[in-house]
């Protein structure tokens, strides 16, 4: 169950363009969704550095949008890509899908192709991670975001209780994720200890051509030695707000660190978008690797989009 939770923390959710890749290799998100404007004047905005670590650790919309796609019927394209050593793409995965929440039919396909490494001959994934994307992103809509699930931690090693770590890490940022080795107290970033490894800034920007958005960056200081440099697993978070109502739009999150038992380096990216008054998940990127002893290397990447929201009516 350790392994398992670990490849869920490497398939968590890049305001991708942005944000440097350390992960040299072909991106599959080539959409362009956010300019830059200028930093922020923090005393003519009154804020502060304060303001946004509050929002960011006390914000449930972002949650809520993902609760809010069962109300709703839409078209998600995965593209879905593993790599060899030398990084080059060794195996690929399209689905178009059409999700729906009212009939007996939830998931329609209406393409679906794979080339290359991904299945072993009894037909399940050659990768781990690829079987974790299908049981978080696949199944989300009948499990992990039904209406009365909570963010909060759930009990011993079960199922449900590495799930709920999962969602701490996605959508509580910053606190802890408690029962893995080494890890737990490394995602608390905006504790007083935390806060002297990390800068702070502020941009303004626009979002999807229209909304006008700030970029609040938490990112490891230059100047930290290696070995400090290397016990900081979030090297960067950056949370994407909407000016007119403070609520969350993006999260972007880059993880890196290596021990004995595992290393992975990791940036994963959501992104949200409006629908009617609705906000929901329209963009999901991830590029990592991890390794862990006795398993071979895992490299992937992956692209979801989401679009096509249509309200569903209970008949």
């Amino acid at each position: 169950m350790k392994l398992f939770f670990l490849t869920l923390c490497t398939c968590c959710l890049y305001f991708g363009q942005l944000s440097a890749q350390e992960i040299d290799r072909f991106n599959p998100d080539t959409l362009k969704t956010i300019s830059l404007e200028s930093n922020v004047n923090i005393v003519s905005e009154k804020l502060s550095a304060e303001t946004f670590i509050r929002a960011v650790i006390s914000d449930t919309s972002f949650y809520e949008a993902f609760r809010r796609m069962k109300k709703y019927s839409f078209i998600a394209e995965n593209r879905i890509y593993t790599y060899d050593k030398k990084n080059q793409v060794n195996g690929r995965i399209y689905r178009k899908i059409r999700h729906r929440n009212t009939g007996p039919v939830k998931m329609e396909y209406l393409v679906k192709q794979d080339t290359g490494k991904v299945f072993k001959k009894n037909g399940k994934y050659q990768l781990y991670t690829l079987e974790m994307f299908d049981y978080i992103f696949m199944n989300a809509y009948q499990s992990d975001f039904v209406p009365d699930a909570a963010t909060g931690g759930s009990k011993g090693g079960t199922l449900s209780g590495y799930k709920a770590k999962l969602k701490t890490l996605i959508f509580n940022p910053g606190r802890p994720v408690k029962g893995i080795p080494f890890i737990g107290s490394k995602t608390e970033i905006f504790t007083a200890n935390m806060r002297q490894y990390y800068d702070y800034t502020f941009q303004s920007a626009t979002y999807l051509d229209s909304i006008p958005v700030y970029r609040f960056i938490v990112k490891v200081k230059p100047g930290l030695s290696k070995w400090t440099k290397d016990g900081l697993m979030i090297k960067e978070l950056i949370t994407v707000f909407d000016k007119r109502n403070f609520e969350i739009l993006g999260r972007h999150v880059d993880m890196k660190y290596s021990n004995m038992l595992f290393d992975f380096d990791v940036q994963m990216n959501i992104e949200m978008s409006y629908f009617g008054e609705d906000k929901l998940p329209s963009k999901i990127t991830y590029q990592g690797n991890w390794n862990v002893p006795f398993k071979k290397e895992e490299r992937a990447s992956f692209l979801i989009l989401q679009k096509d929201y249509q309200p569903d009516f209970k008949r």
